[in-house]
């Protein structure tokens, strides 16, 4: 019996970093009652993070990216509302422009407690955000095979959404140093191939078994099959600020993992290249972004950026008609052309200076510029 072509639907996650809106400093402490009253309005979509100035959302599961992005609207809005009564902000970005770790505390929940007591100071600095996108695959053996062919597509989809260049008040020179941050876990980065689901879930049981891991939602791979859901969850991308920004992201990954099943039905795939050579454009993602291009495998060489999105944009035409999402993938050339949120956190950071401000007072605006932008399109 044929089976069922995979059902592509699509879930975002979230994660915003809570501010003080006198301060623009990041909320250590923040009081209970915002996350009891977004539990109230938003039950089961909205929860705590690990450390406590961190707040998590979830799409219900949508039949397409413009659903998706018009649930994620109405949860930014709602959580934006609740926090600004206890007067407080929200900002859509993987790092805080000038918190330093050291101060933050986490929630205190058993699994947070493990994690704290387990991984010591690697998670106690894990001041990041991040956005996941889960897109519906519902047949395991495929989820696998697609697994191994999608992480050739991930730098690309990082340097589109960089979000992170500051860190504890610095300029690091990165577009993305959230991977810096969090690459210092284990069981992180480009995931392994695997010939099968069986396989992979030997590799899983092999951790388990030993007692390293309660589970595979402890594997914080890039990219991974969904230990809760029929899913692939794309973990690469930085936070987008920008609304539209993150529904583009959440598009490309959709129409990536559809351009891969479609290869499939034509005895077809994508060439799978070594870890260490996907690395390497990893790394050009997070420390250049969009900026200085990627080496294109096939030809041996660095392309600039533009050229590759526009290879990566025909190569999915169809698949954005097919998934309904055709606006939001066009809207991947608006952010090539006016940058992504890396680049205006460090344009406004510049102009503040440029224009009299001292370094305190530069980085506050750059908070103010991300409290406004992840309001916009709301």
């Amino acid at each position: 019996m044929a089976r069922p072509n995979p059902s592509f639907t699509v879930g975002i996650e979230e994660e915003y970093m809570l501010v003080e809106q006198d301060s623009r400093a990041l909320a250590s402490d923040p009081p209970e009652e915002i996350f009891a009253e977004c539990e109230r309005r938003l039950p089961n979509l909205v929860k705590p993070e690990f450390l406590k100035s961190q707040i998590e959302s979830n799409t219900p599961v949508c039949q397409t990216v413009p659903e998706a992005r018009q649930k994620l609207a109405e949860l930014r809005g709602a959580v934006s509302e609740i926090v600004e009564q206890h007067g407080y902000a929200i900002i859509a970005a993987s790092t805080h422009p000038f918190a330093e770790w050291q101060s933050q505390h986490h929630t205190d929940k058993e699994r947070y407690n493990v994690l704290a007591q387990d991984l010591q100071a690697v998670v106690r600095r894990l001041l990041i955000c991040g956005m996941h996108v889960h897109v519906g695959i519902d047949d395991d053996e495929l989820r696998i095979d697609i697994l191994n062919q999608v992480s050739y597509f991930l730098p690309h989809i990082l340097a589109l959404s960089t979000s992170s260049p500051f860190w504890q008040g610095e300029v690091t020179g990165l577009k993305s140093y959230r991977l810096s941050v969090f690459d210092e876990l284990p069981r992180t980065g480009i995931p392994n191939t695997f010939d099968s689901y069986a396989e992979y879930q030997r590799h899983v049981n092999v951790l388990v078994n030993a007692g390293l891991i309660e589970d595979s939602t402890k594997l914080w791979w890039d990219v991974r099959p969904s230990q809760s859901f029929p899913t692939l969850e794309m973990r690469i991308s930085d936070l987008c600020t920008n609304i539209d920004d993150a529904a583009s992201i959440a598009a490309l990954f959709s129409c990536l993992m559809r351009m891969l099943y479609r290869l499939k039905l034509e005895n077809k795939r994508w060439r799978q290249y070594a870890p260490m050579l996907i690395a390497e454009n990893r790394w050009r993602a997070q420390r250049y972004g969009i900026d200085e291009g990627m080496v294109d495998f096939g030809k041996g060489e660095i392309v600039p950026f533009a050229e590759l999105l526009e290879e990566l944009m025909a190569l999915i035409a169809e698949d954005a008609e097919a998934l309904g999402c055709v606006k939001e993938i066009e809207n991947l050339k608006d952010i090539l052309s006016r940058g992504t949120s890396a680049h205006r956190q460090i344009a406004t950071y510049e102009n503040a200076m440029a224009g009299g401000a001292d370094k305190e007072s530069a980085l506050k605006s750059v908070v103010d510029f991300l409290v406004e932008e992840t309001k916009m399109g709301l």
